[in-house]
């Protein structure tokens, strides 16, 4: 359980790195700090390649960390194996992009569902049809759908099945994988405001990965900007609109379409091509693209420092 005055999740200096052929280094995640509460959620967006996913598989366990510390429920996990780490996979869930690569094509939705429980042996086979029943109404599904093979549901049915697949067990944090991405924008904010009504009522806490600021302002309490696997901006997600001071916080956020947007409001394209992770510029890792960068961007990777009150930045202008 979470320890009280002590954040859920927390991440200290945070890289890792993927060594390719020909000693090549590809450096996805660079020295990542974060901190998530009890009961909050926490959006990280970027553009595709940024290194959220990588951020999201290292805290899963998914993947394993190069340098670096994650604590959860304030004891350290990356050393965690066997029982210890099945243990951690009870309290902490993750929803992926593609929700079809989580679904046997032979089993039905409902034995789906009753998978947890089974393995975790908590409950008897009929009990644990009788949650599953219940996990598909807490989703907007009616009890039918229990009967039904994963080729038979939408891509909007299958995301809320694998939502309820991932809090059939109460787990303290759930991380959401761009779980939107692949789905038409009136689905995007129905699997969004079922994010928010899961909240509501329970002390869930998110991670959501995406690349749409608009989206993730709807549900987040704070927001974290990546680019090139670092963390260039943090703040509380009411200071989206006129309160980002990144560069690049603010071009993603001029790129985006918004229906709030003023008539003849155009959409700003970010110019210029993302740098490789192999090879990494010299100095902050935006400079290259950005409109404000001077020669003193080019020296030394920018620290992320508070600048006010719940609002970091990684840039010697900001």
């Amino acid at each position: 359980m979470p320890v009280a005055d002590q954040p859920l999740l927390k991440l200290t200096n945070v890289h890792k790195r993927f060594y390719l052929p020909g000693r090549q280094i590809l450096r996805a995640v660079n020295g990542v700090s974060l901190e998530l509460a009890a009961g909050e959620c926490l959006a990280i967006v970027g553009e595709s390649g940024c290194g959220k996913s990588t951020l999201a598989r290292l805290i899963a366990r998914v993947e394993p960390v190069s340098e670096g510390e994650i604590h959860f429920a304030g004891e350290p996990i990356m050393g965690l194996r066997g029982d210890s780490l099945r243990a951690l996979r009870r309290k902490m869930q993750i929803i992926f992009q593609d929700p079809i690569s989580e679904f046997s094509p032979r089993m039905k939705i409902g034995e789906f569902l009753r998978e947890p429980f089974l393995n975790f042996s908590l409950l008897s086979k009929k009990d644990a049809g009788e949650k599953a029943l219940s996990l598909l109404a807490s989703v907007d599904l009616s009890e039918s759908f229990a009967q039904r093979y994963p080729h038979q549901l939408s891509g909007g049915e299958l995301q809320r099945v694998a939502i309820a697949r991932a809090i059939a067990l109460d787990p303290l944090l759930l991380i959401c994988d761009e779980p939107t991405s692949a789905l038409d924008v009136s689905i995007q904010e129905r699997i969004v405001r079922l994010l928010g009504d899961l909240r509501q009522s329970s002390d869930i806490s998110l991670l959501f990965i995406s690349h749409d600021l608009t989206l993730v302002s709807q549900l987040s309490d704070r927001i974290a900007v990546m680019y090139l696997g670092y963390v260039l901006e943090q703040f509380p997600s009411p200071m989206l609109v006129g309160g980002a001071r990144h560069p690049y916080t603010k071009a993603l956020y001029a790129s985006t379409f918004r229906v709030e947007a003023e008539r003849g409001q155009g959409i700003e394209v970010l110019g210029g091509e993302t740098p490789s992770a192999i090879d990494l510029p010299a100095g902050c890792p935006f400079r290259l693209r950005c409109p404000e960068a001077e020669p003193a961007c080019g020296q030394s990777v920018p620290p992320l420092r508070e600048i006010s009150p719940g609002h970091f930045a990684a840039c010697v202008k900001c």
